[in-house]
């Protein structure tokens, strides 16, 4: 379960990271790691409903 909690953490930097980044004006930047922070954060909630028994085993 702990794997989860760390991808979620990663993807939320990432998104944190792209905010920072929007601010200050680098939107390239910023498309990239609001890409990372999708991949992550999909992969947490793919785990998430693997791990409860959900209907990700399709």
């Amino acid at each position: 379960m702990r794997h989860i909690y760390i991808r979620g953490a990663i993807g939320l930097i990432w998104l944190i990271a792209a905010v920072i980044c929007g601010a200050s004006g680098s939107v390239p930047v910023m498309g990239l790691y609001l890409v990372l922070a999708g991949v992550f954060l999909y992969c947490a909630y793919a785990a998430w409903k693997k791990e409860k028994g959900g209907k990700g085993d399709r």
